[in-house]
């Protein structure tokens, strides 16, 4: 069985096994992959792929690593200056998978150690945390060169096809076989292209989500550095903080 006879099987059981009932929209998209040939079905695999990366960046960065960042560096900064840091540190706690926590908690599991081992701790815990937020995203940006490749790929075995076949066919039926290979290598195009715009403009998002996210833990690492470094000069109160800011 070739690969395009057995592409058209596939579709074929799947289309069966659907209810009788299916809208327009449907019937549509499912006519629209059949035309598409075995390229379409690669492509779902990429499509496949790059959702299942959006979806764990998203859930990740927007649920698992997300702490606002402004009260809750108030609150450490308040439980510090009140020298409260052990409270400060099961305030970290609070948040075990966020980022922004876990470099604070570095840093203030060495309050009491000096400045250069609060700026060493804070220094490894970024470096070991910030590659965990940007991980993966980068992986869109091949993902969408790759489906447009395959579509693209899917859209000249088209032609070929469609053109060796026009010799060995009626006058008659000449031009129902070149639109039906039209078809084809167009519709191959458009998903691989509708793939690749998916996967840019979410790369795009996450990328600028992630380094705003970086941003954020440096800069806050920075502010604790400075806090623990006046601490340690004799400020003890909030009010002393800020003016000292």
């Amino acid at each position: 069985m070739s690969a395009s006879m057995m592409f058209h099987h596939i579709l074929d059981v799947v289309l069966t096994a659907e209810p009788a009932h299916k809208g327009g929209a449907l019937d549509g998209l499912i006519e629209f992959f059949k035309e598409g040939g075995p390229f379409m079905l690669i492509n779902i695999f990429w499509l496949a792929c790059s959702l299942a990366v959006v979806v764990e960046r998203v859930i990740t960065l927007m649920f698992r690593y997300n702490l606002n960042a402004p009260p809750f560096m108030e609150q450490v900064t308040k439980l510090v200056l009140t020298g409260n840091v052990d409270r400060a540190v099961k305030l970290c706690g609070a948040a075990p998978n966020a980022p922004l926590a876990k470099v604070i908690r570095a840093g203030l599991t060495r309050a009491n150690r000096g400045e250069i081992e609060v700026a060493k701790s804070i220094e490894e815990a970024i470096l070991e945390n910030n590659p965990h937020i940007s991980a993966r995203i980068a992986w869109l940006w091949s993902l969408a060169n790759v489906a447009t490749l395959f579509g693209l790929i899917g859209t000249i075995v088209g032609l070929i096809g469609t053109f060796k076949s026009l010799g060995n066919v009626p006058a008659d039926q000449k031009q129902a076989l070149l639109s039906k290979g039209i078809s084809e290598a167009m519709n191959n195009t458009a998903f691989g292209l509708g793939i690749a715009v998916t996967c840019i403009i979410f790369h795009l998002f996450l990328t600028a989500y992630a380094k705003r996210m970086i941003e954020t833990v440096e800069l806050n690492a920075m502010k604790l550095e400075n806090l623990l470094g006046r601490r340690s000069a004799g400020e003890t109160s909030a009010m002393d903080f800020e003016k000292a800011s």
